[in-house]
């Protein structure tokens, strides 16, 4: 479904991506693993157009999507779930929700997503009203996921779900990701710290080190991978 040949990203003289390659097949789960400056939210950015490539393609079901505008890449069924969440904080939860839909105009489909949202996330509907500021991060990071699924994506990106969230709620979280792409037949990438969870919920991932993969594989066999044991699911 996404393919990356040969990426090449860079801040100023800074290179941030050496020419990475990787394959996103569809209705599957991969993951991207690595510590901090790995170059993971680099590669999600540069899917979504959010930054400049300088060298490689981004292909979209075939079709080359390098370096198009962001708001062309959601239309085509491409949305990120930034790190940080990112909600808009001086809104409510559904004006949030609202905010993902802002380029649908098929009114049922909305309210049909509305509906599942709210079924997968209970505790959005309790809040629906609340100004979404005042949410815990946990409950944050559900109304991310929430506002991108009502933009009704095929191809979902998830940065770091995990980041600054209580560890009961990040099984919580993880546990709606393996839903939404059962249920819906959503195809994610996910960039997570969390190794140890990523590769326990994805079916393939890739290992990202100072802008370069140093290893693929399914993820149950990185699990058990020797290197990866020792430098990200602690020894």
């Amino acid at each position: 479904m996404l393919q990356i040949e040969e990426l090449e990203v860079a801040y100023g003289s800074i290179i941030a991506l050496h020419r990475v390659s990787l394959r996103v097949q569809e209705g599957k789960i991969i993951t991207l693993v690595g510590s901090n400056g790995a170059g993971k939210s680099t590669t999600l950015r540069a899917i979504s157009g959010l930054i400049r490539t300088r060298h490689g393609k981004v292909l979209y079901e075939g079709e080359n999507i390098t370096n198009r505008p962001p708001h062309r890449i959601v239309g085509m069924g491409i949305t990120q779930v930034p790190e940080g969440r990112m909600i808009f904080s001086n809104l409510t939860v559904l004006e949030n929700l609202q905010m993902g839909a802002y380029r649908r105009r098929d009114r049922s489909g909305i309210k049909m997503d509305y509906n599942y949202v709210f079924g997968i996330f209970p505790r959005l509907k309790e809040r629906e009203k609340q100004v979404a500021g005042t949410l815990s991060g946990g409950e944050q990071q559900m109304l991310a996921i929430g506002r991108a699924l009502m933009s009704k994506p095929r191809f979902l990106m998830l940065d770091e779900p995990s980041l600054g969230i209580a560890p009961i709620l990040v099984k919580t979280i993880f546990s709606k990701i393996v839903e939404i792409n059962r249920q819906l037949g959503i195809t994610v990438l996910l960039v997570e710290q969390n190794a140890n969870m990523a590769l326990e919920i994805s079916d393939y991932g890739y290992v990202l080190e100072t802008g370069r993969i140093i290893l693929e594989d399914e993820s149950a066999k990185l699990r058990i991978n020797s290197l990866v044991k020792e430098a990200y699911l602690g020894g």
